[in-house]
């Protein structure tokens, strides 16, 4: 497909039976205009490869092992055609209506350059587990000039957004140099500085949780927060929030660094002091602090 209106990138890594699923239930959209890109991580075998041959909208590209999702993803991203630009994990599923619905509100919302949704959970075997993740407390968390709101709060569910590639070669591309957990939440929390994020109260995508699944990899997400410290001093250097919004922001990311303390307490108290070194005084994060250890 020469051009199409959206360019779908998915990375993936020996999981042909869940990306099998996956690229399914992208064939099944209501809307039809897309390109599907399959990137490769190095899987050892073939099976990908045979899969994707499958499926006329599926260009299929296999690199040498990366390690995460980041580098796959970039390379789609430099590929993609599409005016708009969606992400999939491989074991994931999109609901038949979900791009209709986003495209037709960002057709529609000229000021909005990305939108998103919440997720239904499934287990492994893709049973729905009556349970809805990343759904905020009141919509309007996650809709709008949300970029004071979501760093070291939340972040978007990767496989929701639909996005203009214009705010795709704003943003950049994923950081490759971080660990592969976290690099999402990196990305979208820039992404949150360029542009306004549509949030759509319904889940659009359904979730697979499995024990393979890279959140519950605890561990690998204690450098995050010094990762979004970078992104939130460059917002500063660019002039794109002020000093006062840096420090409310910076005092985020040490609540949420404080929150991996039981992921690795020493490491936790090191990157803290490296986030600001003056956290300790601050008498709302040495309650939190106290709290989770009384807790653990």
């Amino acid at each position: 497909m020469s051009n199409p209106l959206v360019s779908v990138i998915i990375p993936t890594y020996k999981r042909v039976n869940y990306l099998k699923l996956t690229l399914d239930s992208i064939i099944n959209q209501n809307f039809q205009d897309f390109e599907i890109i399959v990137i490769d991580d190095g899987s050892p075998s073939d099976e990908n490869l045979i899969l994707c041959n499958n499926y006329k909208k599926v260009y299929y590209i296999k690199i040498e092992n990366s390690g995460g999702p980041a580098k796959p993803r970039n390379i789609g991203i430099k590929e993609a055609k599409g005016k708009y630009i969606a992400f999939v994990d491989d074991d994931d599923l999109w609901l038949p209506s979900k791009l209709e619905k986003q495209i037709a509100i960002l057709e529609q919302n000229l000021d909005f350059g990305l939108v998103h949704s919440c997720c239904e959970i499934i287990d492994e075997k893709g049973v729905a587990k009556n349970e809805i993740i990343g759904r905020p407390g009141t919509p309007d968390v996650k809709h709008g000039n949300v970029s004071l709101r979501m760093m070291g709060n939340w972040t978007i569910m990767s496989s929701t957004p639909l996005v203009r590639k214009e705010v795709i070669e704003k943003v950049g591309f994923f950081n490759e140099k971080m660990l592969p957990a976290g690099e999402d939440v990196e990305y979208w929390t820039r992404t949150s500085f360029c542009t306004k994020f549509y949030y759509i109260d319904k889940p659009l995508v359904q979730y697979r949780v499995h024990n393979n699944n890279i959140s519950n990899q605890k561990t690998k997400y204690l450098q995050l927060p010094l990762y979004l410290k970078s992104v939130l001093e460059n917002q500063l250097e660019l002039k794109i929030i002020d000093k006062k919004q840096f420090q409310l922001l910076l005092n985020n990311l040490c609540k949420m660094q404080i929150r991996t303390f039981k992921n690795g307490f020493f490491k936790t108290l090191k990157n803290l002091f490296l986030i600001d070194s003056k956290w300790i005084i601050k008498p709302n994060n040495i309650k939190m602090m106290i709290f989770l250890f009384i807790k653990k």
